[in-house]
């Protein structure tokens, strides 16, 4: 599995993590199998959130990891309400609980809201300080949300971006990645593998992806996943809610796309013009 370092966290990261959302209809036990073969298999950074599922999320991933965190790069956000200056403190004592561990390698706010950013960096500034997290980023922001925060915490700063990124939805190409890329933060794509709508392989995009799978001796979903952390700096985090899942996620990490390849998938799914607004699930 590749490695990289993640923006300015001098901590490398596989490039293939593993997301985590809280479906009720979803087995606990194969989900906490699934990401616990995902350890074993180089996926280490495992990203959460308070509001999946009301913690149970967070909960389900502390069982997960039990016996192993010092292996895992550990990620988990605040919700933008609770994202005020002690407000931010309070959310991740409580995230740190239903983690069962004392660190966040990287704590995010999930997305903007009415706190001034002002409060939010000073709240994980002292959580760096405490120990409580080693890092700190944002999720769902766009290029003139990025300038903001980087005036009030400066160079390095925030660790990574969190945004929305699967072939089908390339908008972050057009401004995000670039500006990341210029300032060593990390982009880490999450729902890669398009939230359910993933190219059917009738189509002319599915038939791409497969022709390339077989060249590649590897799956549709694998290649995607590879396009998607072709360049420095990308990560993913597909979900996976089976060991079997977890398995073929954790196989896109280990072959690379030829240039040919890249042009490809590039012109099966378009870039698209760039939208007047950042999207975000």
């Amino acid at each position: 599995m590749e490695q990289r370092y993640f923006g300015s966290n001098q901590r490398q990261v596989a490039v293939i993590g593993q997301g985590t959302w809280y479906d009720e209809n979803e087995d606990p036990a194969s989900a906490i199998a699934a990401l616990r073969l995902g350890l074993d298999l180089g996926m280490k950074h495992i990203e959460t959130a308070e509001m999946y599922g009301s913690g149970a999320a967070e909960e389900l991933v502390g069982q997960a990891i039990a016996g192993r965190r010092d292996e895992v790069f550990l990620v988990s956000k605040v919700l933008p309400q609770n994202a005020g200056r002690r407000t931010t403190i309070k959310a991740c004592e409580n995230s740190l609980l239903r983690l069962k561990t004392n660190r966040l390698d990287c704590y995010l706010l999930h997305w903007r809201g009415r706190h001034p950013l002002e409060e939010t960096v000073a709240a994980f500034e002292q959580l760096r300080d405490e120990g409580k997290i080693l890092s700190w980023g944002v999720s769902n922001f766009d290029v003139d949300d990025l300038e903001e925060i980087w005036s009030i915490a400066g160079e390095g700063l925030p660790a990574c971006n969190q945004v929305l990124y699967h072939l089908q939805e390339r908008a972050i190409e057009h401004a995000v990645i670039p500006w990341c890329q210029k300032h060593k933060v990390a982009v880490v794509g999450y729902s890669p593998l398009g939230h359910g709508a993933f190219p059917a392989a009738h189509s002319q995009g599915g038939r791409v992806l497969h022709e390339i799978a077989e060249l590649q001796h590897a799956t549709p979903r694998q290649v995607a996943l590879q396009f998607l952390v072709r360049c420095p700096g990308l990560f993913t985090i597909p979900k996976a809610s089976t060991p079997e899942h977890a398995a073929e996620n954790a196989g896109a990490g280990d072959f690379q796309l030829s240039a040919a390849d890249v042009a490809r998938i590039d012109r099966a799914f378009p870039l698209g013009p760039r939208p007047a607004r950042l999207p975000m699930l």
